[in-house]
């Protein structure tokens, strides 16, 4: 598995429920990743609601195993802080199979600054990451790479409606197709915007999937 393929791990998220605007909201999401049909790990995630605030953890650990060899790891560490649906602060740290990368993001007076070892942006307006827990995603044009911390152009296109499977029931689901420079991948969500799966291919032509658990 490339490298490359890491750039895929850093970005997911799930679904809101509604609740008090005044009252704390904690939800969590566990995804089993799989590289083809074997299992790689896990990516869970936490979102805590409150106001107009929304706080956001995100941890996830691969480890792809050739005859019991550890032949690629990966973890991705990242906290951002969204006011409604843009966001103000970004903390993430990746290590890619021994490449170690951090990006961190500020907030400021016209947006946020972005910060990595290699360089600083200044990116005005409402940014987004790759936050597929927030259907506006699905409207914009750059995002917010969270492991490499580029503003990534991007051209995200619906696909219809199509029958899937998730967490032990059959859903009608909306189809995406996200799709950026190095990216292709597809993605899922419930007719009232809850996030239910992805998939995308590897450099190397193998199938990585997100499965809700």
């Amino acid at each position: 598995m490339k490298r490359r393929s890491g750039l895929l791990l850093c970005m997911l998220l799930g679904c809101l429920h509604l609740a008090a605007a005044d009252s704390p909201v904690t939800q969590q999401w566990n995804f089993r990743v799989f590289l083809d049909d074997k299992e790689i790990g896990r990516h869970s995630f936490s979102l805590q609601k409150s106001a107009d605030l929304t706080r956001v953890t995100s941890t996830a650990r691969f480890d792809v195993k050739v005859l019991f060899i550890n032949a690629y790891q990966y973890t991705h560490d990242d906290q951002e802080l969204w006011r409604e649906d843009c966001l103000t602060s970004m903390a993430a740290r990746t290590n890619d199979n021994g490449k170690l990368l951090s990006v961190r993001a500020v907030e400021q007076a016209a947006g946020i600054k972005v910060i990595t070892e290699k360089q600083q942006l200044d990116l005005s307006g409402c940014v987004m990451s790759f936050a597929y827990w927030n259907p506006v995603m699905l409207r914009q044009t750059r995002l917010l790479n969270a492991q490499t911390g580029e503003y990534e152009p991007v051209t995200i296109q619906a696909l219809g409606t199509t029958t899937l499977r998730a967490v032990g029931k059959e859903w009608s689901a909306r189809q995406y197709k996200l799709t950026g420079r190095k990216l292709q991948i597809d993605l899922w969500y419930s007719p009232d915007g809850q996030w239910l799966a992805l998939e995308s291919t590897t450099e190397n032509g193998r199938r990585l999937r997100y499965v809700l658990s």
